[in-house]
């Protein structure tokens, strides 16, 4: 069974049921039932060349087939309901199986599932699902909550947007959030949200033409060919510079950097666009010491002014004391807030550079103190060990 294709074709044949009247909670539920059956009555490889003949075959039309499915399957939940009359009409009104429409909602279903009055967490589960194609399990399990919190959660949302017209205009910012968030849960259960989020947005990329939706990609791509060699093999992190760039996906980065041209060429930078310029220096780099981070800061700086983001500016006060110096970048460092998170880890590493051992192990301990994940602690803690060993010598 090619569930890649069966997700490819869910956020249509959602589309459809929702334009032939369906309310978009029950669509989504029978679309999810029409799913299963899929996986449960077609061959293996749907190819044509595994078809023994038309009749014996029920993927001929696989959208079609998903859309006479769903529709039968709205149906059977709405027979249940008390509202009779309704029920009448919406038997009358069953189309006969044939050829599915042409109309593509996809980029409405993005809007809606991204809409303003969702969470950010909400919007992401109803996205995973309703777009991706993805189950209540394997949202749950990707997010290690369990199964019935995560059901709960989209039900919820699903309530919270079943009032909103399809076709009502969306947030184009909205949806980049969101699949930015699904992107940086990286990897955890049986679904690799990186890899969803890419296909997500190749998938949005396709329905609309937009540079920022083009920088989302690209920074993607970017950051997803240096995956391998972020952790080593017991999985602590290898910070960039310890990188072996050789194992780097060249694949990708050729297709990152070629998508962000082509988006800086439109004369239209977003914040997206300027993170993955900032990747794409990073990645041309042949040794962490050919980085040009001159033109980083370059890039920072025009980040900074697109977002006014207080984590931005540490960023750049990381590259202002690869640019300039580590003192430079701690005067950089001094304005901004030390409650951000990773200040202290930050404080921590241009001391070092700047050869104050002593102040960057005390730091390097208290940014451990305060790291938001198991491999960071480690990771700090390790640095801050290293550091007073050598200050013992």
């Amino acid at each position: 069974m090619n569930e890649a294709l069966l997700r490819s074709l869910t956020p249509s044949v959602l589309g459809i049921l929702v334009r032939r009247g369906a309310d978009f909670a029950a669509a989504e539920d029978a679309v999810q039932d029409a799913l299963v059956e899929a996986l449960r009555v077609w061959p293996a490889d749907p190819s044509p060349s595994s078809r023994l003949s038309s009749r014996e075959d029920p993927v001929r039309d696989p959208k079609g087939w998903l859309v006479t499915v769903a529709w039968r399957k709205f149906l059977d939940a709405t027979r249940a309901d008390a509202a009779r009359r309704r029920r009448e009409d919406l038997v009358d009104e069953e189309p006969p199986p044939g050829p599915a429409p042409a109309v593509d909602d996809t980029l409405q279903l993005y809007f809606l599932c991204a809409h303003p009055s969702l969470t950010p967490s909400s919007a992401v589960a109803l996205t995973l699902r309703a777009v991706g194609g993805l189950t209540t399990r394997q949202i749950a399990h990707a997010y290690l909550v369990p199964e019935a919190t995560m059901a709960q959660r989209i039900s919820r949302a699903k309530r919270t947007v079943s009032g909103v017209r399809f076709d009502q205009p969306g947030d184009v910012a909205t949806v980049l959030r969101v699949l930015y968030l699904v992107f940086n849960e990286g990897y955890s259960g049986e679904v690799d949200l990186a890899a969803e989020a890419i296909r997500l947005t190749r998938q949005l990329a396709a329905a609309i033409d937009h540079p920022e939706v083009a920088g989302l990609l690209a920074l993607m791509l970017l950051h997803h060919a240096r995956r391998a060699t972020r952790t080593a093999p017991d999985g602590s992190l290898v910070p960039l510079a310890q990188q072996d760039r050789g194992r780097w996906d060249t694949e990708a980065i050729a297709e990152g950097v070629e998508i962000l041209q082509a988006a800086l060429a439109r004369d239209r930078l977003g914040e997206y666009q300027a993170q993955a310029a900032i990747a794409a220096l990073h990645a041309d780099a042949p040794t962490a010491e050919e980085t040009d981070w001159v033109q980083i800061v370059e890039w920072y700086d025009e980040l900074a002014r697109l977002t006014d983001s207080p984590v931005v500016r540490l960023n750049r006060a990381v590259a202002v004391g690869e640019a300039d110096g580590p003192r430079a970048g701690l005067a950089a460092l001094a304005s901004l807030n030390d409650t951000l998170p990773r200040h202290t880890a930050v404080a921590a590493y241009l001391h070092e550079r700047d050869g104050d051992l002593t102040t960057a192990a005390r730091l390097y301990a208290e940014a451990a103190d305060k790291a938001p994940n198991l491999a960071e602690r480690d990771y700090l803690t390790r640095q801050a060990a290293r550091l007073n060993a050598r200050l013992l010598r």
